[in-house]
């Protein structure tokens, strides 16, 4: 099967952001949240957290810093293979990502040091990067 290969409009979000852990039966935490972006994910294992490193207390496993992709567009829950349009391209850069979905529209986090490096993968793959 040849997967749909999108070019998308592309954003890179302004900020600095960290993935952080902590434990599946903590609280919310009120440095998690964000006016330009955040994320609080649980599950039975654990508290998932993304937000800006400055948040962050340095006591807390964290995993960063990360700068954000996100496709600048409200997608359609019936659309294939956006994430395989990103994801293929950056992985035969070498770049290792971490997808992540909003109700409206798909993300890839990437290490901040490999950015430019994304961003000229994505371009070469056709993609809009602004």
């Amino acid at each position: 099967m040849t997967l749909p290969r999108h070019q998308l409009k592309l954003r890179v979000l302004s900020g600095r952001y960290t993935y952080a852990r902590l434990d599946a039966e903590a609280p919310i935490p009120a440095w998690a949240e964000d006016a330009e972006f955040s994320l609080q994910l649980r599950t039975l294992g654990e508290l998932a957290v993304i937000c800006p490193c400055e948040n962050v207390p340095p006591n807390v496993r964290q995993e960063g810093p990360w700068k954000i992709i996100g496709i600048d567009a409200t997608l359609d829950f019936n659309q294939v293979g956006i994430i395989a349009s990103l994801a293929v391209p950056l992985a035969e850069a070498g770049l290792s990502i971490a997808p992540i979905a909003s109700f409206d529209t798909d993300y890839v986090l990437v290490r901040e040091t490999d950015v430019d490096r994304a961003v000229e993968a994505l371009r070469a793959a056709g993609h809009r990067v602004g």
